[in-house]
């Protein structure tokens, strides 16, 4: 017998995203025990994890934050991603379970301090960078990215049944030109198609949020609108 899962939704805050709007969240019973598997089919549903916690954005008169995941077994990259490719190739990439590393803890402060100024993420300590990146439950890699023995990026990965979720990628501001957040995302495209799973999840994508356009740079890319998952429409943009 099939056990139903019930849903909770916070109070309005303001939003993340788009200024002068409040954003609504719905999350799981917290009474009932999160697993990678629940989260595998949780996410499936559009659903993303901020430490121990899934949630989705539920807002009464917005639909703007769009789940969206790469079909990595049809994404090709264009000529823009192949150059980032060549320019990192001399990268090495090795990966770690998730846990508190002092060095990767530096850079992501570094990281915030020049993408984040203000608004309370520029000053992140030891309990709130492990409260938003690890958790209890999930199956998460810390990818690192070095240039001989100089950390410049690492890519916050959790491992979900037929896919893989990019959580968060932290990299060294200096070396903007280097595309090393298109990188991480490319080499987990790579990892997903190796491991011969079928998806990339890359979180929320906003159509007019200057931060999220990224995301539609990548082929492949599927939106979950109305409980079903579709290519994007790219004549929309």
């Amino acid at each position: 017998m099939t056990e139903l899962l019930q849903f909770y939704q916070d109070t309005p805050h303001p939003c993340s995203y788009i200024d002068h709007r409040e954003a609504q969240n719905i999350y799981p019973d917290p009474n009932k025990a999160m697993t990678n598997s629940l989260y595998s089919q949780l996410i499936a549903h559009g659903f993303r994890r901020s430490g121990n916690m899934a949630y989705r954005p539920f807002c009464q008169n917005c639909q703007s934050c769009i789940p969206v995941r790469i079909n990595v077994k049809k994404f090709t990259q264009n000529r823009s991603q192949k150059r980032c490719m060549n320019r990192n190739e001399s990268l090495t990439i090795t990966s770690q379970p998730a846990g508190f590393s002092e060095e990767h803890f530096q850079l992501y402060c570094k990281y915030l301090s020049a993408r984040h100024v203000g608004g309370g993420m520029d000053k992140p300590t030891k309990e709130n960078y492990l409260n938003f990146l690890t958790s209890d439950w999930s199956d998460t890699q810390f990818i690192e990215f070095r240039d001989s023995e100089r950390l410049v990026a690492v890519a916050v990965t959790d491992y979900i049944s037929q896919g893989l979720s990019a959580l968060y990628t932290f990299f060294d501001p200096t070396l903007e030109k280097q595309s090393l957040g298109t990188f991480g995302i490319l080499t987990q495209i790579k990892i997903a198609q190796s491991l011969g799973l079928r998806w990339l999840y890359l979180g929320y994508w906003i159509e007019d949020c200057k931060k999220m356009q990224y995301k539609q740079n990548f082929s492949a890319l599927e939106t979950y609108i109305n409980q079903e998952w579709l290519p994007l429409k790219r004549e929309k943009l």
